[in-house]
């Protein structure tokens, strides 16, 4: 059985990540995988609210000041190649993605038959719930099919957080996850873009995405600067300025 790590990666998320938490307690993957939640230097009460977990089995680890969601996961991937874990699952601290769903992302990894599993909206029925803002309908459907043109192969969405990898396809010297450009949203399509250009095994897998009422707050990321985030990777990696 291989050891994994499911990682939600949060900032200031408090009420939406206590339920994401509770809903893991309560959800059948739990005694399979071990759950650690990354905090990026949250000051809203979201670190103490973590805290009060501890003893039903959560993990933490804390940033001393925000650094990124790139940063964030790097520094949970560094965690998890030094507790020896063989596989990460990468999931949304704001309670977007649903817990039980863990196994359609990890299954395929244990039973061997791939490295990087890809959790997609656009796969299966009713992947899509909420109030999902227009603009992110429009970008969501244009990054994969960027993706597909300058890959080569078919994917239906790049920009859910919500996936599963082999740490052992890090080791790879063709993929150097530790560069300061990647701190922000780059380092997830920067990821999925080298898995697929290198020829390391992917699928995806059919998740729901629910978006919570804008009220709540549905996402942090800002429409312009933040999916220039997210396209870079393309621009750069495509036109081969970075590697």
């Amino acid at each position: 059985m291989l050891k994994i790590l499911v990682s939600p990666i949060a900032y200031n998320e408090n009420v939406k990540l206590e339920n994401a938490i509770k809903r893991f307690l309560k959800c059948s993957a739990r005694g399979r995988v071990d759950y650690l939640v990354m905090d990026d230097c949250s000051d809203d009460g979201t670190t103490e609210m973590i805290s009060s977990y501890a003893a039903s089995g959560v993990k933490t680890l804390r940033h001393d000041h925000r650094s990124g969601v790139g940063a964030a996961i790097r520094t949970v991937i560094r965690y998890a190649q030094k507790n020896q874990y063989d596989a990460l699952v990468i999931m949304a601290g704001n309670d977007k993605d649903n817990p039980d769903q863990i196994p359609l992302l990890i299954d395929p990894i244990v039973n061997d038959q791939y490295d990087f599993v890809q959790g997609s909206r656009y796969k299966g029925k009713n992947g899509i719930g909420g109030d999902m803002p227009f603009y992110r309908k429009l970008a969501t459907r244009l990054h994969p099919f960027l993706m597909t043109v300058i890959t080569g192969v078919k994917v239906t969405d790049t920009t859910n957080g919500f996936r599963a990898f082999r740490l052992s396809i890090l080791n790879d010297p063709r993929i150097n996850l530790n560069q300061e450009w990647l701190d922000k949203y780059e380092l997830e399509p920067y990821l999925l873009f080298k898995t697929l250009k290198l020829g390391y095994k992917f699928t995806e897998a059919p998740v729901t995405k629910i978006y919570p009422s804008k009220k709540l707050g549905y996402t942090k990321m800002k429409p312009l600067t933040g999916w220039w985030s997210i396209l870079r990777p393309l621009v750069y990696l495509g036109l081969g300025l970075k590697k």
